[in-house]
């Protein structure tokens, strides 16, 4: 991987469902691997930007949102512009509100839809992997983070209409791989939040893998629900960190172990 480069987006345009924590602990965890790992906020709301210990993401002055606007201008970026450090071993690119008026920006320039690859493919030589963090849309910044990527992870609940809304995500992965990005390809479904105790959650993942079983991978991973993952966000760290012999600690352990192999 260290010489041939990833770029997965995580991506579903449902809220809640488990995207940024997902994007988080399979960072961390691929970084633990002794992977070079960029994670990438694409998402005006900060989420991943405060899930990593930088709890107010809209004072900060460099973001996705400056770095885009200058590949936008062809002004100069300067090596390692706007990413930051993190302790646990990732890089972190991150996002604030100003990202939402970048949206509105994107709709009226040239070449809209590949701004975010443009700009990473200045970056990518020097990650093994890197990690988009999708909004809860199907905007323009989920476009542009689906055209720049390798690959695409679904994390979706074990919930009924969950399943009903990956018929429209699927529309558009298709739509953008015929007509922006013909490499796009979907690595796989991770169930998440599931409490496989109950006969409905059962149910759910049994009817999620009848029904597209046989055309995507579905991850033997299943993220648990567990209150240890919302509790993450809140303290900047890991879940390997926060609970590391807990049940949600080994899903993504698991998990990172999957997308690897």
């Amino acid at each position: 991987m260290s010489t041939d480069s990833k770029v997965m987006a995580i991506c579903n345009q449902k809220g809640g469902v488990g995207k940024t924590v997902t994007a988080v602990n399979l960072g961390i965890g691929l970084a633990r691997q002794g992977r070079r790992v960029l994670l990438v906020d694409v998402d005006p709301q900060g989420s991943m930007t405060a899930s990593l210990g930088y709890q107010h993401p809209d004072q900060m002055e460099e973001t996705l949102a400056t770095v885009l606007g200058k590949v936008i201008e062809d002004e100069p970026l300067a090596p390692g512009e706007g990413i930051l450090h993190q302790e646990e071993g990732v890089d972190l690119l991150p996002a604030n509100i100003d990202l939402a008026a970048m949206e509105v920006t994107l709709v009226n320039i040239m070449s809209r839809e590949t701004i975010l690859r443009e700009y990473l493919n200045t970056v990518r030589d020097q990650y093994d992997v890197i990690l988009l963090d999708c909004c809860p849309s199907l905007g323009m910044l989920t476009i542009n983070a689906l055209s720049a990527a390798d690959t695409v992870i679904i994390p979706m609940m074990a919930h009924y209409l969950s399943l009903k809304g990956m018929e429209q995500l699927m529309r558009t992965i298709g739509r953008v791989k015929r007509q922006i990005n013909p490499n796009l390809s979907i690595s796989g479904i991770l169930i998440t939040m599931a409490d496989m105790r109950t006969s409905y959650s059962r149910e759910i993942v049994e009817l999620l893998r009848s029904t597209y079983g046989s055309q995507l991978r579905i991850f033997d991973t299943i993220v648990p629900r567990s209150i240890r993952a919302a509790e993450t966000s809140a303290e900047g760290k890991s879940i390997y960190l926060h609970d590391p012999s807990g049940k949600v600690s080994a899903a993504y352990a698991a998990l990172t172990l999957e997308v690897a192999s």
